[in-house]
């Protein structure tokens, strides 16, 4: 991948680039915490996308898409939207560094990668906070990392329009190969905490299905536990989000609460409580406790916040208490999209077999598999 972006970059341009790898992320345990002020634990993959990158003399920017096939040019110092839409996550990141007062030349880019599109493991977010970084090192703009986050998120949510969280950014920058990150989303505090399981594979099972409901239920759901809050608050005034409410708070409050907002509420809290017991697990090296509370998640996710659809809630069943499997969810907003597996690497290939074998016969639909491992965040790989 990296030789033949390079090679792409030596035919359209001068000169000797810099290589940026900016990787894509899984979310281990943590789902719909984010919105609530709670916890989010997610990891750095080994699937990126890499930069050829060089800056330039003049204003002018290049953009070449390797995997399209397709460039687009602009002027740093005359920002407009691009009618292509992959071309808008990369201005937006420029777009917010003239915002900050900082200034940059232009710079001739060729970018491509590996991270499957549309299977929820954050190309997006890859895309911007890597030329984030990149300029920042190439014109030596002195943004610390938390900086880079915030902007990343700022062009996602600005200028290309998609009101993300903080976390896909977050990890990108703040990834380390062989730990998982501790986001809390309240204060943006992290803390990394150990995962150096050689013998285990992270692995997605797509189920190449996605429901209508996914925008209108997530927007719904974001009611709902604000609803609960306010219901709760009335008691204790010092809650703020569900991240400050404790189940016995929750369980005082039952009868005030409609039964949907009540578990609603009730998975939020526990959620957090199980992402907190899983990083113990870890740090005691105990991947199969650390399993069990995927398994929760996802029971929560599909009972509770009833975010799931009978094609994810089928691939956990199917993977569930069986041998070489660690633990097994649904990632993401929900309604379909990926499982996440933790799986021995020697039972990687029979796992996936069964599940290729069974989902097509059940739902009529090929399932796809990502096998992946944890690695470092953004990074610069070749000066």
């Amino acid at each position: 991948m990296i030789d033949s972006i390079k090679e792409k970059f030596n035919e359209l341009f001068e000169g000797e680039p810099v290589i940026v790898r900016s990787p894509g992320r899984v979310n281990l345990i943590g789902e719909h915490t984010d919105y609530n002020m709670g916890f989010v634990l997610p990891a750095a993959i080994d699937k990126a996308v890499y930069y050829a990158i060089k800056p330039r003399d003049d204003k002018k920017v290049n953009l070449f898409a390797f995997d399209l096939n397709e460039g687009w040019q602009f002027e740093v110092n005359n920002i407009g939207k691009s009618e292509k839409s992959w071309a808008n996550y990369l201005i937006g990141v420029v777009d917010q560094i003239n915002k900050s007062g900082k200034e940059i030349m232009g710079f001739d880019c060729v970018f491509g990668g590996n991270i499957p599109i549309g299977a929820g493991l954050s190309s997006s977010a890859a895309i911007e906070a890597g030329l984030a970084f990149a300029l920042n090192s190439l014109f030596n703009l002195g943004f610390d990392k938390l900086d880079l986050v915030k902007l990343a998120q700022r062009a996602e949510n600005q200028f290309v329009g998609v009101q993300c969280g903080i976390m896909d950014q977050y990890i990108n920058i703040f990834g380390k190969k062989g730990n998982v990150l501790r986001i809390d989303c309240r204060s943006l505090d992290y803390e990394y905490f150990p995962f150096e399981f050689d013998d285990v594979s992270v692995v997605l099972f797509n189920t190449n299905v996605s429901h209508s409901l996914a925008s209108s239920e997530y927007n719904q759901r974001r009611q709902e536990c604000s609803s609960g809050v306010d219901i709760i608050k009335r008691q204790y005034p010092h809650v703020e989000s569900l991240r400050d409410v404790t189940p016995a708070m929750l369980e005082e409050n039952r009868d005030k609460l409609d039964g949907v907002i009540y578990k609603r509420c009730k998975y939020v809290i526990e959620e957090n409580q199980r992402l907190l017991n899983a990083c113990e697990a870890l740090n005691n090296n105990n991947l199969s406790e650390f399993g069990q509370y995927m398994y929760g998640s996802h029971q929560g996710l599909s009972k509770e916040y009833e975010v799931s659809c009978p094609e994810l809630d089928y691939l956990v069943e199917l993977v569930s208490g069986r041998e070489g499997v660690y633990g097994a969810r649904m990632m993401g907003g929900g309604f379909g999209g990926c499982t996440i597996n933790l799986i021995k690497n020697n039972y990687v290939d029979s796992v996936w077999q069964l599940v290729k074998e069974n989902y097509k016969k059940k739902f009529g639909i090929e399932a796809e598999v990502y096998v992946t491992s944890i690695n470092n965040g953004t990074e610069i790989i070749e000066l």
